[in-house]
């Protein structure tokens, strides 16, 4: 069973506990966090869902989850990247981008505050390594072929902030 702490919208802790899978109440939000990895060489790191995740399978995204009762955004950053992609993050390599509160997202509720994440790693990408088989597959990346694949549908439909939030930026 997973746990999640809940917050206000404006990010204040409520003393609440969450169980993943079942409605977050109104007005309460829990705190998820998108993991963008970037090379020297300029390229992104992104991996394919495993086919059977309940969402999105085999649909390409940045590594990202959320984070667990009792977790800073930071802790929760490293350890979704130990778990999906098997990579040991230093925390003084992060740097937080921009958070965002996501009420609906296509209409849907959402009820999360998104933490966007960067990491420069130069690396291996062992997915032997990773804690769990939630990633079929990982590659490296230009923005440019992240969008080709954006546009034919074939990424988490989510992350269009990827082409004017972090790619044209850093």
């Amino acid at each position: 069973m997973e746990l999640w702490d809940l917050y206000t919208e404006n990010r204040e802790s409520t003393g609440k506990t969450h169980i993943r899978g079942e409605k977050i109440p109104d007005g309460f939000f829990h705190l998820v966090v998108h993991i963008w990895i970037k090379n020297s060489k300029g390229q992104w790191l992104i991996s394919q869902r495993a086919a059977d995740r309940p969402t999105f399978p085999l649909k390409w995204e940045c590594v990202g989850g959320s984070v667990l009762k009792g977790e800073t955004s930071l802790r929760g950053a490293i350890r979704e990247v130990k778990e999906e992609v098997g990579i040991d993050l230093s925390p003084e390599s992060g740097k937080l981008l921009f958070s965002r509160v996501r009420k609906t997202v296509d209409g849907k509720p959402f009820n999360d505050i998104v933490d966007v994440w960067l990491f420069e790693y130069d690396g291996e990408v062992n997915l032997k390594n990773a804690l769990s088989a939630e990633v079929k597959t990982t590659r490296w990346v230009t923005a440019e072929e992240f969008k080709a694949l954006f546009d034919k549908g074939d990424s988490v439909d989510t992350l269009s902030y990827f082409f004017t939030d972090v790619a044209c930026k850093f």
